[in-house]
């Protein structure tokens, strides 16, 4: 089967995307690279995520062509070709219907450095102005915004985050969304959260960069 780990890859994040609580239904999408061929997966549209079969996930070159689709791909497939061809780092990227980074993106704010693990992404995640689903206009707005960031806020609409590996982009995501609902918590209760500085920010951004075991590492136990 042609990018088998690839599909298998999108099927057990899918699934993760509802166990994390990060969409519901059949929210979001997720995709995965091979730039060696060129190809990327894409979780089909509309599909219940434990329902999906690796075989039932999408195939389509960065050009936009089909290369194998049993099921209707993702209708965001030009947001993801349009990260994969604009970012030579991204091998990953998750899109999702969280509530506190939808919250937010329904207000069109951006999440500010309130804590340090915002940096995971960048040293703060702009709102993307708001576009269709599924439409150019909204890969073009998504792309416009995130830069060197690793996600991004889509108005009235939701997240995402690209990596460069799905693994690394389903982290950011988990993470931006628990910043998100700290960033939400105290708008609640009428204050402004205390910001990072500049430096501060630029700090983390470098150290997550290498942060973690290296390729092939071992961690603790």
């Amino acid at each position: 089967m042609l990018l088998q780990h690839e599909r298998e890859l999108v099927v057990a994040y899918g699934k993760k995307l509802i166990e994390a609580g990060l969409t519901q239904g059949t929210g979001g999408n997720v995709s995965v690279l091979n730039r060696e061929l060129g190809l990327f997966a894409l979780s089909p549209s509309g599909m219940d995520y434990f329902a999906i079969a690796p075989e039932q996930v999408a195939v389509l070159a960065l050009d936009g062509r089909v290369v194998d689709a049993p099921c209707k791909p993702s209708t965001e497939l030009e947001l993801h070709r349009a990260l994969y061809n604009q970012k030579p780092e991204v091998g990953g990227v998750v899109h999702a219907h969280s509530p506190y980074a939808t919250a937010l993106s329904c207000m069109r704010r951006e999440l500010p450095p309130l804590h340090y693990l915002v940096a995971l992404a960048g040293r703060r995640v702009l709102c993307a102005p708001y576009a269709t689903f599924g439409t150019p206009e909204l890969a073009e707005a998504v792309t416009s915004v995130m830069g060197d960031c690793r996600a991004a806020l889509m108005a009235n609409h939701g997240m995402i985050a690209a990596a460069e590996t799905l693994a690394a982009a389903f982290k950011i995501a988990e993470e931006i969304e628990f910043c998100a609902r700290l960033y939400c918590t105290v708008l609640s209760t009428g204050a402004q959260p205390v910001l990072l500085p500049d430096e501060e920010m630029e700090r983390h951004f470098a150290l997550f960069r290498t942060y973690g075991q290296p390729a092939g590492g071992r961690g603790s136990t």
